[in-house]
């Protein structure tokens, strides 16, 4: 049956799109309240680390599995429960007297958004045909990269005129718009091959994120060959074998690992996997490099990265759809993910000759403006190579690689960094630089020498720029891997250059995409 389009299509999508940039909001939001919660809570170091860690880690490992059951028993069921649970959520965080029911609050959190994000492109796939739904896609991902821009900006405007409480406070109200805004307007999709969910298969998903996962964000911490990052990174790898050996026995397994058979799936995970890592690692070095050498404070860092998801928003809307059409969607994305490969290496230049902020800006302008035109193109190519009666589990499995990625940046990207920054600085204070940056600033302060602080300084920026280039180079190998194998059809060769937009097939043959009302 073709594609229909539901009439009230866009504002599903306001809808979504406004659910969406609340959970990613929560994300970095939490950044600029964390010394004020420390204070007013008695937080130790490790609750603190718990308190930021918690909401990633239960969402990124429950994406998978809510995509699947979203699939089999609703996905507005799922999308109205998630928004639910995130505002009760955020409820219970606002009002916590302790560390410990901060923490809690935050894990349903991170349950809730789980459940949110790994049906907001389910829906999407449901209510838009080919032809619009990679405008669709396109101001999906403007929303997440305008949440994750504007956090510093919002955090720092409610904690100068509000206690740390409203970060989440702010929350409940939307949550419960958008639940009952989905309830009223969303159509009710599920697969109607599912007969049971797959109990197994989701347990496996989830040890399989939250132990690679938290692999990865324990590294800069702990170090690459610590007891916690192995164990952790053995647990989650067996894991993930399991979920692999096992969703080939299943009768009605979570994920069919078949997909990855189909290049244009492969090929935008290799896409979007690297340009996570790429930017994520990029935009976590970025900021402490506005704050900690430049001086800026949270809210003045966040302004000055602000352009960057404008740029996103705009491409992502506007632009993207018309180079798809010009281009075909494979030289699309490569032609994206190395517009930003191009502006982060522009970025590393800049940080290291000191330029200023309006190189910085062009950069950034870039950066935003690639990510823009690729993003929805390899969103709506994994999409697309999913049947659609299985599109929460494409939509999970889309978000997980993204949280994957991104943890995969920082670690990865921070270690280039430490090694070149420690290889750098001063003897004088290279006791405290193997910790951090911070205490190696600290350390340069006390001694109140003004050439040692900027050796520092020029140790942290050289750092970066190596990291920068690192990113720079992801993003071109994505770019690179996402156009030669986005275009292909399962089983083909070679790619024809002018291939349709992802989306208009599914593994095995053309889209059969239910009615939006099918049960």
């Amino acid at each position: 049956m073709a594609d229909q389009r539901h009439p009230k299509r866009w504002w599903i999508l306001a809808v979504i799109c406004i659910s969406v940039l609340t959970a990613v909001l929560d994300n970095t939001v939490l950044n600029v309240a964390i010394p004020s919660m420390s204070s007013e809570l008695g937080a130790t170091t490790t609750q603190l680390q718990w308190i930021l860690n918690a909401y990633s880690l239960v969402q990124a490992g429950l994406l998978v599995a809510a995509g699947g059951l979203g699939d089999r028993y609703g996905r507005k069921r799922a999308l109205a429960g998630g928004l639910a649970l995130f505002g009760a959520g955020s409820l219970g965080a606002a009002l916590s007297g302790t560390a410990t029911q901060l923490i809690a609050s935050r894990a349903v959190m991170g349950v809730g958004a789980a459940f949110l994000m790994a049906s907001s492109l389910a829906v999407l796939v449901r209510v838009f045909d080919d032809a619009e739904r990679p405008k669709a896609f396109g101001a999906w991902a403007a929303t997440a990269a305008l949440g994750i821009a504007i956090g510093p900006l919002v955090g720092g405007f409610l904690l100068a005129n509000f206690w740390w409480g409203s970060v989440f406070l702010i929350n409940v109200p939307i949550a419960l718009l958008g639940a009952i805004a989905v309830s009223v307007l969303v159509p009710e999709t599920r697969d109607p091959e599912g007969e049971r969910p797959d109990l197994l298969g989701g347990l496996l998903s989830i040890v399989a994120t939250v132990g690679l996962l938290y692999a990865v964000t324990a590294i800069p911490e702990y170090g690459w060959t610590s007891a916690q990052v192995l164990l952790s990174a053995l647990v989650g790898a067996a894991a993930a074998v399991g979920f692999a050996v096992w969703s080939r026995k299943a009768a009605y397994p979570m994920l069919d690992v078949a997909l990855f058979r189909d290049p244009r799936f492969s090929g935008a995970v290799a896409g979007g996997v690297l340009a996570a890592l790429g930017m994520g690692g990029a935009l976590f070095l970025l900021t402490q490099h506005l704050q900690l050498v430049l001086g800026y404070s949270a809210l003045e860092a966040g302004l000055r990265v602000a352009p960057m998801a404008v740029s996103v928003f705009v491409c992502s809307s506007v632009v993207s759809p018309k180079v798809i059409a010009g281009l075909g969607a494979p030289r699309t994305a490569a032609a994206g993910l190395a517009v930003s490969g191009v502006g982060l290496a522009v970025l590393a230049w800049v940080a290291a000759d000191g330029i200023g902020y309006a190189g910085m800006l062009l950069a950034l302008v870039l950066i935003g403006a690639g990510l823009g035109i690729a993003i929805p193109v390899t969103a709506n190519a994994l999409m697309g190579a999913i049947p659609p009666e299985r599109a929460g589990t494409g939509s999970g499995v889309n978000s997980a690689l993204q949280e994957l990625g991104t943890g995969l940046g920082v670690a990865v990207l921070g270690a280039i960094l430490m090694g070149r920054f420690v290889s750098l600085v001063p003897s004088s204070v290279s006791a405290a630089a193997d910790r951090s940056l911070p205490a190696a600033l600290d350390a340069a302060h006390r001694r109140g020498d003004g050439g040692v602080l900027a050796q520092v300084q020029h140790a942290f920026t050289s750092g970066m720029s190596l990291s920068l280039l690192v990113a720079a180079a992801a993003l071109l190998v994505g770019g690179a891997l996402a156009g030669l194998l986005i275009g292909r059809q399962p089983g083909t060769a070679e790619a024809p250059g002018t291939a349709e937009a992802p989306g208009a097939a599914t593994l095995g043959g053309p889209a059969q995409d239910a009615p939006a009302s099918a049960v």
